[in-house]
């Protein structure tokens, strides 16, 4: 079968094919600016991709050139995602990196007429910019001579005016339908310190500017961006034309971006949650960043599964948050060990049974080769209260009261006897173990069909959970505001009854708690303190609807 490609890939091919491109180089380019988000996973997938599928190379350069809201710590987090989701870079730039690159050739634009020095304010450049139905009005001061913008240029740099005070715009078209190429703002004044490059500048290029240098200065064969920047493409091809680069000049391919239902993709919005605390930070396990969603157990391989299975495409559309959670899902029902736990205890006595014994219970039925672990048994243990019934529905095949159930990798019990208090609840069960019965080794003749998890009353431990859903509530009515559909009841933390043996756990160690759910154990873990966060439910809701 012929293999299916994306139409980035078949771009490639016809470069390839043609003989315009020999290697290919692509590049991520974050603004280190906040984490990466789940959204940035679709864009290191496609360009490490390009990379590995076409034995290229990949660039990481950070697009530096807004130092008042850059620092250092997100340019280590981004470090961090990117490897932590499986993908290494061959070179690491900085926007700055080219800042005396890019200041020449602004220089060569002004020499060649095709760029000024304009006083006006950023409003009144939007007032004359025009519409999409009418064209722009011509700066004021669009025909200063090559020799003074030069001049007021270079005091831009050496910090003669004010932040706001005077831009470095392109001379293009104000009649062009393409309001990006109505004469562009390439440079403005901006008093700040850089974490890379301190005090040097004070002045800085506009993304639009500088992307498409630094692309043609690495040699940067396809420049893969989101759908928004499909506007921008024809200044993108102008300033690397202009500028003088040699040919092949880079290409700039576009696709849609990553949106998922429920999920916050707005740095400034994630940034928001942090500065007001309504979040414990970016790694908060409940935040949609690589780092939180590390946190919360997903595993990286889940994330590319996820990537490779929703595509390519030019067209915008909105994936469910229930098939992340199912590529989540089978990835973790492939690694994960079972553990059990009880969140509902319910304490059983084994009436017939002295002493304790050592099991031998199973790992993960579907690892390769099958491992086991060592589990106490005992006379005293605790039972979900939601596998008993005083009153059992039809088809009932948990424990009810002169019933059977068995306790899964030790053996089958029969409920004698349930013990409540003067409320008619539920206290304690009494039972009696069936002879024989034990997992691997049952001659009981007994057949049941309901298997449930325990735990051993004087040998199990308390731990933390922290039970998970989205930051936002589901869309309706219209209303969507993040403000409004934040999730205030977004975290809820309860206490569980688990094996002893997951003291040994160690942080970001993935588990199934057995009929319940997928389970990590969180960073926030010590001292005999455990502290799970839930990863995802064993219900799948996507393939389920389907």
């Amino acid at each position: 079968m012929e293999e299916s490609k994306n139409f980035i890939e078949e771009i490639i091919d016809g470069d390839l094919a043609s003989g315009k491109v020999q290697t290919v180089c692509t590049r991520f380019p974050p603004e280190p600016n906040g984490y990466l988000h789940i959204g940035h996973a679709k864009s290191l997938c496609i360009n490490f991709g390009l990379k590995s599928k076409y034995g290229g190379k990949c660039n990481l350069r950070f697009d530096d050139t807004n130092p008042s809201k850059e620092d250092a710590e997100y340019v280590e987090s981004i470090k961090s995602d990117i490897r932590w989701l499986g993908f290494e870079w061959d070179k690491l730039y900085f926007a700055s990196d080219y800042f005396d690159v890019m200041f020449d050739c602004a220089v060569k634009l002004i020499k060649k007429g095709l760029a000024y020095v304009s006083d006006e304010t950023a409003e009144e450049i939007r007032q004359r910019r025009g519409t999409l139905y009418e064209a722009g009005t011509e700066s004021p001061f669009r025909n200063r001579s090559a020799e003074e913008n030069l001049r007021l240029f270079y005091e831009m740099r050496d910090g003669v005016y004010p932040d706001g005070s005077k831009v470095l715009r392109a001379k293009i078209d104000m009649s062009s339908p393409n309001l990006n190429m109505r004469d562009p703002v390439l440079y403005r004044v901006l008093h700040a310190t850089h974490h890379n490059t301190g005090d040097k500048w004070c002045v800085y290029p506009m993304y639009d500017f500088a992307h498409p240098i630094e692309d043609a200065h690495e040699g940067i064969t396809h420049s893969i961006c989101t759908l928004e920047f499909e506007d921008h493409r024809p200044l993108y091809d102008w300033v690397v034309r202009e500028c003088g680069f040699p040919e092949p000049l880079p290409q700039q391919i576009e696709f849609a971006r990553l949106n998922i239902t429920n999920t916050i993709m707005s740095k400034r919005y994630l940034k928001k949650l942090v500065d007001e605390g309504k979040v414990t930070g970016w790694d908060d396990p409940r935040m949609p960043t690589l780092a939180g969603i590390r946190r919360r157990g997903y595993p990286p391989e889940a994330i590319r599964d996820f990537c490779e299975r929703i595509g390519v495409s030019k067209a915008n559309s909105e994936v469910q948050e229930s098939y992340l959670q199912s590529c989540v899902r089978d990835c973790l029902n492939r690694t994960a060990d079972r553990v059990m736990a009880v969140f509902d205890p319910l304490k059983v006595v084994l009436t017939n049974y002295k002493g304790s014994e050592t099991l031998q219970v199973e790992n993960n039925p579907n690892a390769e080769p099958v491992t086991y672990r060592s589990v106490t048994f005992s006379d005293v243990l605790y039972i979900d209260r939601s596998d008993f019934a005083l009153v059992p529905p039809p088809k009932y095949h948990r424990l009810k009261v002169d019933g059977y159930v068995r306790l899964k990798g030790a053996y089958i019990i029969h409920c004698d006897e349930a013990v409540t208090d003067a409320d008619g609840n539920v206290t304690e069960l009494r039972c009696s173990v069936v002879p024989g019965s034990r997992s691997g080794d049952d001659t009981s003749g007994v057949k049941v069909k309901g298997v449930i998890q325990w735990v051993d009353a004087a040998t199990c431990i308390d731990v933390t959970v922290r039970k998970l859903q989205s930051l936002l509530t589901d869309a309706v009515d219209g209303v969507t505001d993040f403000n409004e559909r934040f999730n205030a009841d977004s975290m809820q933390v309860v206490t569980a009854k688990a094996e002893r043996g997951l003291l040994s756990a160690k942080a970001e160690e993935r588990f199934q708690f057995m009929r319940v759910g997928y389970y990590v154990l969180d960073r926030d873990s010590g001292k005999g303190k455990q502290v799970f966060n839930e990863i995802v439910s064993l219900k799948d809701s996507f393939n389920s609807a389907k």
